[in-house]
């Protein structure tokens, strides 16, 4: 009779008498071959650390259990969620956000079984993340053996670069290389010290696009960016904290009023936040609820926190951590969790270190500023509040240079107004140009902003719809016609030859190619370089010559100009009628100071998205710089202007047969029709984008010569003249 034939009473009987040895064996072989049908109890990420995670002594105050605080449970359950694809970190020092993120990819290896990569911000750093984090945790995390039995083991499968876990992979990468974000396939991307990062990678992309990219097909992507934020309008941590479904802060119940509210820093323009005895600061530090303005000190604190939640800006989103879940703003209703959710966490909610401390070292940055010294109070908003700082910095704002516009209507050149300029930016659908003039003293008028749509890869668009432009006759308010007298044209996009061969073709009109130089110290007009050349390799003479245009002095010019008050020499006009978009793209770039691994260095830099209105304006500069306007006499503005004023001693009869008028072409702007004479006999017709602009009646062409002088039998002035009212 075989064993399985054997009735119940009689196998029991036989299991009895077997060795204890032989018993335990006997389950072990069971167990074994039952492993491949065992389904892991589901965890959260924050019950997981809880159960297995360990602070090693190399990468810790003190080597034991992982045991969360508070704030930090519902921060763990949504790193390890499912159902959030993005989680952000915007954090202080020492709110435990490195060891976080390391229990993160242990759970990630180790629960899930999914690939993974952490990215730091350089190979170095990575490097070291993985020497005096990642490693001690592989040795002391019991369970990481688990699914890594080649820890300590030289092998292609533990390197600095990756682990090889049992059914995943984890690749550790420094992220200042594009290189470094191909041909991975992933599940899990992290991104720490976010903000370190360059803004572009390699002339490539930003790196959120290119680690997320790596995400694409996953069931269940997952992107968690954690970084101590840095300059504002710089962080990669502040965009992506903008874009989130749910900002979150930490609300504890204030005992006074019950109340909730976050921790936060204060100041003195407000009643609620850290406030302290100036006499005693260290004895008398405490925080003030913004409701009921009743103080608790840090002890009252520590015993209200285990009861704190996390809480949305907007208010819609309740984070609750015993046990985790979701609910609205009241607590009522289960939600799912929100596809993007970002935290803010700061110092004064950590207990490593005490609120006592944090007032010193605030008062010692206030001593340092007071002597010049800046840098203290900036580590103190990055490193203990987790804020961005924010530079005193050189910029314009768009509403004062809007309010201080005046009301004179476009394509009108106002009475100081003696030569017209134009910058053209080139874009991938559409040519944008501001025209300028300029009088004496370089005093400057907004004159024109046009959107030119068209297909910049076909060259007889250039043709037919900016070069009709560029040729527009505007009228001086003295009635006289005017033309752009130079423009400059932008190359550094990528219709770089199309801009070539139409500056080439139109050498006479003064369309220069440029192209831009931002290098500090550079000259608004820089050296030229002939880019045409002959099958010889021979320059050829009459070719087009490529311009670089010192950018960043132009910007510097230029916004100095802006804080001259009083109409005159160096003062800048705009237009009440010019768009709204034309007034924020001008004021788009602000002088920062940058960090490098080279040093520290003054640069323009973005801050909005577009910029055309403000590089349209630093290549109508180069133009002036061109026509000398800079070192112009008094008796060359003379002359200019005289060319302008109306002739009131010109009364010749015009002839009763006027010549016929030569070929014109037609320029739509707007609701107005300009009419050009040409020396073709026909033109297409081109259409721009532009902003709603007054009525106006066209100019007409400018006459080949003055006509001879007036005579006695018109005691006023010729009808030619009057007609040009």
């Amino acid at each position: 009779m075989s064993a399985r034939n054997l009735p119940p009473e009689l196998f029991a009987q036989t299991w009895q008498h077997l060795p204890s040895s032989l018993r335990l064996n006997i389950r072990r072989a069971v167990a074994k071959g039952l492993e491949a049908m065992k389904t892991p109890e589901p965890l959260t990420l924050d019950q997981w650390a809880e159960r297995h995670f360990y602070l090693s002594a190399e990468s810790s105050q003190g080597e034991k259990k992982w045991e969360s605080y508070p704030f930090q449970r519902a921060m763990l359950c949504a790193m390890g969620d499912d159902d959030i694809e993005e989680v952000d970190l915007q954090k202080s020092a020492r709110v435990g956000y490195s060891k976080m993120l390391l229990a993160s990819i242990c759970f990630d290896a180790h629960h899930k079984r999914r690939n993974q990569c952490l990215w730091q911000p350089t190979d170095g750093d990575s490097d070291e993340f993985c020497k005096a984090e990642l490693e001690p945790a592989l040795r002391d995390v019991k369970v990481m053996r688990d699914v890594f039995p080649a820890f300590m083991a030289k092998s292609k499968n533990n390197t600095l670069n990756m682990k090889k876990f049992l059914g995943s992979l984890l690749y550790l990468k420094g992220g200042a290389s594009a290189g470094n974000y191909r041909r991975l396939t992933l599940q899990s991307a992290k991104l720490d010290e976010f903000d370190s990062f360059d803004q572009k990678i390699e002339k490539s992309a930003d790196p959120f696009t290119l680690a997320h990219k790596r995400l694409e097909g996953a069931t269940y992507p997952k992107m968690i960016c954690g970084t101590t934020p840095r300059i504002k309008g710089l962080s990669h941590i502040e965009k992506r904290v903008a874009a989130a479904d749910a900002r979150m802060k930490f609300h504890i119940t204030c005992p006074h009023c019950h109340a909730e509210h976050p921790l936060q820093w204060g100041g003195k323009a407000v009643k609620h936040g850290f406030k302290w005895d100036a006499q005693d600061p260290e004895g008398t530090v405490h925080h003030v609820c913004p409701h009921c303005h009743g103080s608790i000190k840090q002890s009252d604190y520590l015993r209200l926190w285990t009861q704190g939640c996390w809480v949305s800006d907007c208010g819609n989103y309740r984070a609750l951590h015993s046990p985790y879940r979701w609910t609205d703003g009241q607590g009522n209703t289960l939600l799912r969790s929100p596809h993007h959710v970002a935290f803010h966490i700061w110092t004064a909610y950590s207990p490593q270190t005490t609120w006592v401390a944090i007032v010193r070292q605030f008062l010692q940055c206030v001593l340092a500023k007071r002597a010049g010294d800046n840098a203290p109070l900036e580590g103190f908003i990055n490193e203990t509040l987790g804020e961005t700082w924010e530079e005193e910095v050189e910029k314009a704002d768009s509403h004062v240079l809007m309010q201080r516009a005046e009301d004179y209507p476009l394509r009108r050149v106002s009475v100081g107004g003696l030569q017209l300029v134009a910058g053209v930016d080139v874009q991938d659908k559409r040519w944008e140009v501001t025209v300028w003039a300029i009088g004496r003293g370089e005093e400057m008028w907004a004159v024109d902003y046009q959107v030119i749509d068209g297909n910049l890869s076909d060259e007889r668009d250039w043709e037919e719809r900016l070069h009709p432009y560029l040729q527009t006759t505007f009228t001086h308010m003295h009635g006289a016609p005017m033309k752009i007298a130079a423009s400059a044209i932008d190359t550094g996009g990528h219709y770089t030859h199309q801009s070539y061969n139409f500056c080439r073709q139109h050498i006479g009109h003064k369309y220069f190619a440029i192209k831009g130089d931002s290098k500090e110290g550079k000259p608004i007009k820089g050296r030229s370089s002939s880019q045409d050349v002959n099958w010889r390799g021979r320059i050829v003479r009459a070719g087009v010559k490529l311009w670089l245009v010192g950018t960043d002095t132009a910007k510097d010019l230029f916004f100095g100009r802006l804080k001259v008050t009083q109409p005159g020499a160096g003062y800048v006009h705009f237009s009440k009628h010019l768009p709204v978009e034309w007034f924020n793209g001008l004021t788009s770039e602000v002088r920062k100071t940058i960090k490098t691994s080279k040093g520290e260095y003054s640069r323009w830099v973005k801050t909005a998205a577009r910029n055309e209105a403000l590089d349209t304006t630093v290549y109508a500069l180069f133009c002036s710089q061109m026509l000398d306007h800079y070192k112009t006499t008094e008796a060359q503005w003379t002359r200019l202007e005289n060319d302008l004023l109306p002739d009131l001693f010109d009364h010749t009869e015009q002839p009763m047969q006027a010549p016929a008028p030569a070929p014109t072409i037609a320029l739509t702007l707007g609701s107005i029709e300009i009419r050009e004479p040409t020396g073709k006999q026909s033109m297409p017709v081109a259409t721009t984008t532009a902003a709603k602009r007054p009525e106006a009646k066209p100019a007409k062409p400018a006459s080949a010569a003055r006509p001879p002088a007036a005579t006695p039998n018109n005691a006023f002035a010729s009808s030619d003249w009057l007609a040009r009212l």
